[in-house]
């Protein structure tokens, strides 16, 4: 995310932890490995009448596996700021007087000027030729009508997009390469392992703090959390790794590296409270790094992430009353859970296979459909072509089918969740 002079952006009903915001406070905790073959550091207090207090003269050998990570890897990490132009308020002595005295209604006026609105995190992972490439989170870059890039030197340098994916929040932008003198290397996230330890680098709080690096472990492989459209739509699920590694405003973007100095993750959003409004601490999410070089790819050859669609228009079954469910929808009471068809759209891989409006889908791809959201997860791991099964009840009949998954989603269909 970026740092947040009123821009920013939610994933899943967690606090995206990419952007610099306000009031935020944040503590690190320090941690020191007495268990190797170097000395540790003593300090010694002793007092005497003459007030003689003196530290021995003792360095400390420390060599660890994480000090060797970081630094094959701090070099790749990078600062990403979010230009845009800015509006000012027209509130200087001559514009109040201008409204008062029957001026122009106008409010704001444009300064034409680009500001930065938000900054956060990246990796290079990539040097081919004069180009650059670095992978951080679409949200980071969202609405930017320039880029700026801090290297690790701190060297600045204009990028521009390559691509980018609402969906996954990721995106690949570019640079010159005169500068970049190495590239980060991902590792297999399928191999990582829950309590192996991991580092998160990044700019928390903005460059002022950039290359900062925190400890933690991996929580858990593969954490679901809910992703919401902007209006507050649960559109999926997104499969993340959780790790306890400090996350803060400025990190998304920035890389989750293991031991080996490896790119196991983007670190993309926080969970700061639950629903209730409880407190949270040490709950970070990253994109694991197989689905990153998956998407990427994608991203570098077609500039977009082209994912299959149903051409229908969905809600959850728990959205429409019992009574409807079996006088309109004529469902039997043995069913509970799925997908409304609200609209199909003519000629698509829906109408093709039978489906009609009012239909309930109740499995797809051999998955029984429990909320709504489960229709895209379920399309969005497979390509365009791809034969997939449906069982599905019309007008209380139950009916089995196969749908060809010959529609490509569009950016409409994605913020509407329509698939």
């Amino acid at each position: 995310m970026a740092q947040n002079n009123g821009f920013g952006k939610f994933i899943a009903t967690a606090v995206i932890a990419g952007a610099l915001g306000g009031g935020i406070t944040y503590g690190g905790v320090s941690y020191f490995n007495n268990n190797n073959n170097g000395t540790g550091t003593e300090l010694v207090s002793g007092t005497n009448k003459n007030g003689n207090t003196k530290v021995s003269n003792v360095k400390v050998n420390l060599n660890t596996q994480a000090e060797k990570a970081f630094n094959a890897t701090k070099s790749t990490v990078v600062s990403v700021i979010n230009l845009q132009k800015q509006s000012s308020s027209d509130d200087t002595l001559s514009g109040i007087l201008g409204q008062i005295q029957g001026g122009s209604s106008s409010k704001k006026k444009s300064s034409g000027e680009l500001e930065a609105s938000s900054e956060g995190s990246g990796v290079i992972y990539k040097k081919s030729g004069n180009t650059a490439y670095i992978v951080t989170n679409n949200h980071v870059v969202a609405g930017a009508n320039a880029l700026e890039i801090i290297l690790s030197d701190g060297s600045k340098v204009s990028a521009s997009v390559v691509g980018k994916d609402a969906v996954s929040d990721l995106a690949v932008i570019k640079i010159n390469s005169d500068k970049v003198k190495k590239v980060a290397t991902f590792g297999d996230s399928d191999n990582i392992k829950v309590a192996e330890p991991v580092l998160a680098i990044g700019s928390p709080l903005g460059s002022q703090y950039a290359t900062s690096v925190t400890q933690g472990i991996i929580s858990a492989k593969k954490r679901e959390v809910p992703q919401t459209s902007e209006g507050g739509q649960q559109i999926g699920n997104a499969t993340v790794i959780q790790t306890d590694a400090a996350i803060n405003p400025g990190n998304s973007g920035g890389p989750l590296i293991n031991f080996a100095g490896q790119v196991v993750g983007i670190n993309s959003m926080k969970l700061a409270s639950d629903q209730q409004g409880t407190s949270v601490e040490g709950m970070g999410f990253a994109i694991p790094s197989n689905e990153v070089v998956m998407i990427i790819n994608q991203l570098i050859k077609n500039g977009q992430v082209i994912r299959p669609a149903l051409g229908i228009g969905y809600t959850d079954l728990s959205n429409v009353s019992e009574q409807q469910q079996r006088s309109g929808l004529k469902l039997p009471k043995s069913v509970t859970q799925g997908a409304v068809v609200l609209n199909v759209n003519s000629n698509s891989p829906a109408k093709r296979a039978g489906l009609a409006k009012y239909d309930v889908i109740t499995e797809l791809d051999g998955t029984k459909i429990t909320q709504q959201s489960q229709l895209r997860d379920i399309l969005y791991k497979h390509q365009i072509g791809d034969k997939i099964s449906v069982t599905y009840y019309h007008q209380g009949d139950k009916k089995t089918g196969s749908i060809t998954l010959n529609e490509k989603a569009t950016s409409k269909v994605l913020s509407e969740a329509s698939k």
